[in-house]
């Protein structure tokens, strides 16, 4: 078994890629997992929703389903959207999760807006909204940096940031799998930007379009960097690539297993030892694996989803219940527990 005592560098990431035995790899990863959050401590989930405010995209990724050209999309106001955080806050919701498309059509109003009403009509909730591909499209049809539009929503209401728009921070796959979206520099200035001005943010990464372990090491690596000099990363969420219905999809693609899954999760949380969560996703794995993941390194369930379209759109949809996640994670051992953006906890399932 590998020693973990002394940080893992780029040469003894790749040994961990050798690995041939996935429960060794996982037991390294537990112990990782433990030393950061012992047993003692809950499993915890955020009870959020996602809303996708509009579907029209410029970026047209050749991974994504989900995305529309403007005959064919949508973007809805803020009534529709005010409707759905009524049921979000209904069921005890403290987590929004607001995503889009690039779309040129939409002003500058349409973002603050869309903030401001949020946060005057729904004050205690967390608007985790704009990944780094949206402040980046949105600044720069705006005439404004990235730091200025942050800083522009932090005052509107905005309350952190989540991690999309990563898939793999290795320019030579973000060429062939989304040339027109932001580079993993871009993407890395974005977040330091949102660190600095004291807002933290998630990160992910997206695998299985065609990568090689050096590009999931690359990845793994200039987050960790990151977190290094700025410690505002709260958690790390690797997920599949969900091949259906998409561009990549139709092609000779590798399509990632669950072995798979619970390999890079496990490396993630041996790498990754300066970001505090991982979280599993039961979004794209269904429940039974994500809770193996609970195993395997990740001591987080993610988010109940009320809603969600874009791994949908690509043919997967597995659905939960606050009770079904409180079950799982129960079954596998451990304490359960509702948390809010920030990790703190609201509510523990004895």
């Amino acid at each position: 078994m590998l020693n973990l005592d002394k940080r893992i560098d780029e040469e003894r990431c790749f040994e961990l890629f050798e690995v041939d035995n996935l429960i060794e790899l996982g037991m390294l990863a537990d112990l990782k997992r433990q030393e950061l959050h012992p047993n003692s401590e809950p499993v915890t989930f955020v009870v959020d929703r996602n809303i996708n405010y509009t579907n029209i995209c410029s970026c047209k990724c050749k991974f994504c389903a989900f995305y529309r050209n403007k005959e064919d999309g949508y973007v809805l106001d803020y009534q529709t959207i005010k409707a759905k955080i009524d049921e979000l806050v209904a069921v005890g919701g403290t987590q929004l999760l607001l995503q889009g498309g690039l779309n040129k059509d939409l002003p500058l109003e349409y973002y603050t807006n869309l903030i401001s009403n949020i946060r005057r009509d729904f004050p205690a909730l967390t608007i985790h909204a704009f990944s780094p591909p949206e402040i980046s499209f949105i600044a720069k049809e705006n005439n404004i940096s990235p730091k200025e539009l942050l800083q522009e929503l932090v005052l509107y209401g905005l309350s952190s940031i989540p991690g999309g728009g990563a898939e793999i921070l290795s320019d030579e796959i973000r060429t062939k799998i989304s040339p027109n979206k932001i580079s993993a520099r871009e993407w890395l200035n974005i977040m330091e930007t949102a660190h600095e001005i004291g807002l933290s943010t998630t990160a992910t990464m997206v695998f299985g379009v065609g990568e090689r372990p050096e590009h999931i090491i690359e990845h793994l690596l200039k987050i960790r960097d990151l977190q290094d000099k700025t410690g505002k990363f709260t958690a790390f969420i690797p997920w599949t690539f969900q091949p259906k219905n998409t561009e990549l999809g139709s092609g000779d693609i590798y399509y990632s297993s669950g072995y798979d899954y619970m390999k890079v999760l496990a490396i993630s949380r041996i790498v990754l030892d300066n970001i505090p969560n991982i979280q599993a996703s039961w979004v794209t794995q269904g429940l039974e694996v994500a809770q193996l993941s609970l195993s395997f390194g990740a001591n987080d369930f993610g988010g109940t989803m009320l809603e969600e379209n874009v791994v949908k759109s690509a043919g997967v949809e597995y659905k939960t219940t606050i009770d079904e996640i409180v079950k799982t994670i129960k079954r596998a051992g451990f304490t359960a527990a509702q948390r809010d953006t920030a990790y703190n906890i609201i509510k523990t399932y004895s």
